[in-house]
């Protein structure tokens, strides 16, 4: 298990590497690399807001994320949740809740940097505003979960929606 200093460094890399390849994307921002699919514009939005809603969830305050029944979250943690901490890989075909889908994101990749950026200073100020290393917060979906382990779901969830940011070839 990586501690919180590992683990938001991770979220630095991930974060870092999806704004390299962004700024590649400003010939296709606001398009979508194919029919019902995001543009890169909109992936910016959408890992922006989970890392935002993120910071929330760690300080304790109301998030957009799914609320699952209290005996359903070990489930969610035990099949995807560990799972996706300890390999970086998210099911396929996953889909997103309706507040986490944006209709449209920052009108530029700088703008989208910008917006990322926030999004991630918002998540590193909760993480470091928790009183002990090895605390476990208490998630919407997911139960509780340890701050690493959730700090490094969402580095491996920003890697996740990378390639995204790419037209196909």
């Amino acid at each position: 298990m990586a501690d919180i200093d590992e683990a938001l460094r991770q979220n630095r890399e991930a974060v870092e590497e999806f704004l390299s390849t962004a700024a590649g994307s400003a010939a296709h921002w606001s398009t979508p690399r194919a029919p019902t699919k995001w543009s890169p514009s909109q992936v910016t939005e959408h890992v922006s807001r989970a890392l935002e809603q993120s910071g929330y969830a760690i300080a304790g305050k109301p998030t957009v994320f799914p609320v699952f029944p209290v005996f359903l979250r070990p489930v969610m943690r035990s099949l995807f949740f560990n799972r996706m901490v300890k390999t970086g890989r998210f099911p396929k075909g996953a889909k997103t809740n309706g507040p986490m889908d944006p209709e449209s994101g920052p009108a530029t990749p700088d703008a989208g940097r910008r917006r990322l950026q926030h999004a991630l200073t918002t998540l590193e100020q909760a993480a470091r505003a928790c009183s002990a290393p090895d605390q476990r917060i208490e998630t919407t979906t997911f139960g509780r979960v340890s701050l690493t382990d959730y700090l490094v779901f969402q580095a491996h969830h920003t890697r996740h929606h990378r390639p995204q940011l790419k037209v196909p070839e």
